[in-house]
């Protein structure tokens, strides 16, 4: 298949431009180059594989129309571009619309008016379902845990957008289900917890695996907003791009659907047990400082992957330890990029 990748530059969309590729598939790249850490991932695909390069804005429909015009025969849409922030969406709402809805839905009309057999993939959040503070949270010494919830939440988990980041992503979360059962375009819809891997340029506020990592081998300063018992289900980049090729291959039977994608119970971490292990990793104590907690950052969230085991044959594979060995190494020899 042609797959154009929306945000196809950033640490997601990179990876999976060269999982596509290395598939069998064509890729486009489509990318308003405004992300720190781009160039040097185009620079690094390059070295490995052929790809076309659209410079675009999702925010702008009739560029996106016109990368589709000049590409009639694309197969499919993975969409990552927006903006990926809670804190920076607190600062900026409007700019935080504009990315995430308003692009998702330039996407969507731009398949249902012009190419309406087009596969579209989108990755939404977990954030959708908001604070869940109806769960009851138990503390077990350096983790939260749900106390009543062993496989985590499913995907038929009530809506709660929190944060103008969780209605902006929920908005397109919910039009792209929707033009599959108004439209009959083939879409779905993944919920994504935490992704890390390698070429991901974490930040304070967004992509905090990554930001651990870096901070700690360049021994940079490191802030844990709360007392850093929060716990996610973190998922290495490589199985969510062989997530995103099932969906593309079952999408006929799967269309419309929805699904809760992380590392599932199996690769829960707390922050807390991050730096511990990160201390294992490198040899040498990690210091850090505390901050007051984040707005809509919620004390655990762990995703049922069960829906997705049944539907796309797809579990994850990395463990936790083993990839965050694996990230921290591509920080280690790529010092000179941070």
């Amino acid at each position: 298949m042609k797959f154009l990748i929306t945000g196809g530059a950033g640490f997601t969309g990179i990876n999976a431009a060269r999982g596509f590729i290395d598939a069998g598939h064509e890729v486009i790249i489509f990318d308003n180059f405004s992300r720190g850490g781009c160039d040097r991932n185009l620079d690094w695909l390059r070295e490995q594989a052929e790809f076309e390069l659209v410079k675009g804005d999702v925010r702008d429909f009739y560029q996106v129309r016109s990368c589709f015009f000049d590409h009639e025969d694309i197969d499919a849409v993975l969409h990552l571009a927006g903006q990926v922030a809670v804190t920076s969406s607190v600062i900026n709402p409007r700019e935080d619309f504009e990315n995430n809805a308003l692009g998702t839905f330039n996407v969507c009309e731009v398949i249902r008016q012009f190419h309406p057999d087009t596969i579209l993939l989108y990755s939404s959040s977990n954030k959708v379902y908001g604070p869940m503070k109806d769960l009851e949270i138990v503390d077990k010494g350096r983790r939260y845990e749900y106390k009543d919830l062993a496989s985590g939440i499913s995907e038929k988990r009530a809506l709660d957008f929190y944060s103008p980041y969780g209605c902006s992503k929920g908005a397109g979360d919910q039009y792209v289900i929707d033009y599959a059962r108004i439209y009959g375009l083939r879409t779905a819809v993944f919920r994504q917890s935490c992704i890390y891997g390698p070429h991901q340029f974490g930040m304070e506020d967004q992509g905090w695996v990554a930001w651990f990592v870096i901070s700690a081998v360049l021994e940079r300063p490191i802030t844990i907003f709360g007392d850093g018992k929060q716990t996610r289900d973190i998922l290495y980049i490589d199985d969510l791009i062989d997530c995103y090729l099932k969906a593309a291959e079952r999408i006929d039977d799967i269309k419309g659907s929805v699904y809760n994608i992380g590392g599932g119970g199996e690769n829960v971490v707390s922050l807390l047990e991050l730096i511990s292990m990160l201390e294992g990793i490198l040899g040498k104590e990690i210091n850090y400082e505390h901050g007051h907690w984040r707005p809509g950052d919620q004390k655990t969230f762990v995703c049922d992957v069960q829906k997705a085991y049944k539907d796309l044959s797809w579990k994850p594979k990395m463990k936790v330890a083993q990839g965050i060995k694996i990230l921290t190494e591509w920080v280690k020899e790529n010092k000179d990029i941070f």
